[in-house]
């Protein structure tokens, strides 16, 4: 028997492939976006206690009430908007779920959705297999900001949506003031929806204020805003993460999340509601993790590796036209098993496979190692 793929084009995904090789060469993995470090001891006893106290059965569908209102406490401090923790926020199972169902809430065949590219590999199959349309739009190279200009032509009739994410990954760019002044004027007036993909929230640095779409409540309104809990707490297995978006599109929402998760992990759940009243628990994150991209370029720049500016997230990008002229991809494999670190090519970002001779590298390690890591490619 035959099955007529929904996705004819789409293979193993770029960071599967890089991760088995890296294990198949006995390389050190700097490619997929995971710590190598262990996580908060004081959420793991959380996460036991709440089990030993008999958490162990389904949560409400909509997900643990007093973890969403922890989190509508923590969106009011932090952003100041009101969130109902009732009708607006919704858990689910990783951000990469969240992102999933509100493109399948919201899009109907033939719709167009805008999108920014090198994007996060999810985004573009997720659009086709609900029958829309893609429509990447090059962030400018080599800064990665968005040309709303570019995107102001892209507009059909038929554009349903844009898709944001910020800071962004791969390149660690993040969206700035004059950015949200840009979006609000092209969607004042029209029907199209907003996707933002914002799971590396915490993670922003040198002093640029996060620029969620939380802070806007005419640009709330009309979209959808997906979470990590697994990026935030260094806790990428557990999968869980969250969507807030306004009460009636949250409805349309948990139609489909009914029926798909109805509900995710208890114990997690309740063991965050009070891990996150702590309010240092998420305050002090880009701290750390900005030390760890501190010290990473620090060792890189002994190295003949060109660093590209990294704002937010796990990454940061590199150029390394002064080593090779080979394709992007040729030589992340090649970096993996000849010299026993993996990376991820950053035209696999691309639908086109367009190069810039780029590749990300994940320093979210343990410091030995980053140091391991970079021993190696100073042999490069």
């Amino acid at each position: 028997m035959q099955i007529a793929s929904k996705l004819p084009a789409t293979g193993t995904t770029i960071f599967s492939v890089m991760s088995a090789l890296a294990a198949e060469h006995q390389a050190v993995n700097l490619g997929q976006g995971f710590p190598d470090y262990p996580m908060d001891e004081a959420l793991i006893a959380k996460v036991d206690e709440a089990m030993r106290k008999g958490f162990n059965q389904y949560a409400p569908m909509q997900g643990y009430l007093p973890l969403r209102e922890v989190l509508a406490e923590k969106v009011q401090y932090l952003y100041g908007t009101s969130i109902h923790p009732d009708t607006q926020i919704t858990i689910t199972p990783g951000g990469t779920y969240g992102i999933y169902t509100a493109l399948t809430t919201l899009l109907q065949p033939g719709d167009e959705v805008i999108l920014f590219e090198p994007a996060y590999d999810s985004y573009i199959p997720n659009i086709l297999v609900n029958g829309a349309v893609p429509v990447p739009v090059d962030l400018r190279f080599p800064d990665y900001r968005i040309d709303w200009e570019e995107v102001r032509t892209k507009i059909t009739p038929r554009t349903r949506l844009i898709m944001l994410n910020t800071p962004h990954n791969p390149t660690a760019s993040v969206l700035r003031e004059e950015d949200i002044a840009q979006l609000r004027s092209i969607v004042a007036g029209t029907d199209i929806f907003i996707l933002s993909d914002e799971v590396y929230e915490h993670l922003i640095y040198d002093g640029i204020p996060h620029r969620s779409i939380l802070r806007y409540p005419d640009l709330l309104e009309r979209s959808f805003v997906t979470f990590s809990f697994g990026k935030l707490y260094h806790c990428t297995g557990w999968k869980l993460g969250y969507c807030i978006s306004g009460a009636e599109t949250m409805k349309e929402f948990r139609k489909l999340h009914q029926y798909n998760c109805f509900s995710c992990h208890t114990p997690s759940q309740v063991a965050l509601a009070e891990f996150l009243r702590n309010r240092d628990s998420y305050l002090g994150l880009s701290g750390f993790m900005q030390s760890k991209r501190d010290h990473f370029q620090l060792l890189m720049a002994q190295t003949r590796f060109s660093p590209m500016p990294s704002y937010g997230s796990y990454f940061q990008c590199y150029q390394y036209h002064r080593i090779s002229d080979e394709g992007d991809k040729d030589f992340a494999v090649r970096l993996t098993k000849e010299f026993g670190v993996a990376t991820v090519p950053v035209s696999a970002f691309y639908r086109s496979g367009k190069d810039d001779k780029v590749i990300r590298f994940c320093f979210a390690k343990k410091q030995e190692t980053l140091e391991t890591a970079v021993e190696k490619l100073l042999r490069v």
